[in-house]
């Protein structure tokens, strides 16, 4: 969720840095992905009552159905945007700019198992690292490991991997 994130920041979408800039209102993902941000989540890492400039917080779905409802707004730049603010601004020090709070993506109908036993091959990945996004295109390629599927069964580990794609394309085609 962490490239999301960075996608729908409001000071991203001004800057015109982020590959979703023109997608408000449009099919970002697969129509199984919902994504909420709840600053009220009980005992949540990021939770809090208000923002970095009072404003009360109320859970967002950012993405639902796959349809991109939302920025991550702060006053200015919500302002720059033509917008309203939607209680996103998290303070600095002494400046103020968007951030999500407890960012989730609502589980769907099918567990991993389900969706294993559904490949005949395929790449289950456990673990991406190393940098390689670019977030104006969303054209990425960073080192992977996981296990690799055959006939519905993880069949062995696979190490020290490049994966490389783009962002809108995973999104849009996550089951």
């Amino acid at each position: 969720a962490g490239h999301l994130a960075g996608a729908i920041n409001g000071a991203s979408v001004a800057r015109k840095t982020s590959f979703l800039r023109d997608m408000m209102g449009k099919q970002v993902a697969a129509a199984a992905i919902t994504v909420t941000d709840e600053p009220l989540r009980l005992r949540g890492q990021a939770s809090r009552p208000f923002d970095g400039e009072g404003i009360e917080g109320e859970k967002l779905l950012m993405v639902e159905k796959g349809v991109l409802n939302h920025w991550f707004l702060s006053t200015s730049v919500a302002r720059e945007l033509g917008l309203t603010t939607n209680g996103r601004g998290s303070r600095n020090g002494s400046s103020v700019s968007p951030s999500s709070t407890n960012l989730a993506i609502e589980p769907g109908e099918r567990t991993p198992e389900d969706l294993i036993k559904s490949l005949k091959s395929g790449f289950y990945v456990t673990e991406v690292f190393g940098q390689g996004v670019d977030m104006v295109t969303g054209e990425y390629s960073r080192g992977a490991s996981g296990f690799w599927i055959e006939n519905g069964e993880l069949a062995y580990p696979v190490a020290e991997v490049t994966i490389a794609s783009n962002l809108k394309t995973m999104f849009l085609n996550m089951v």
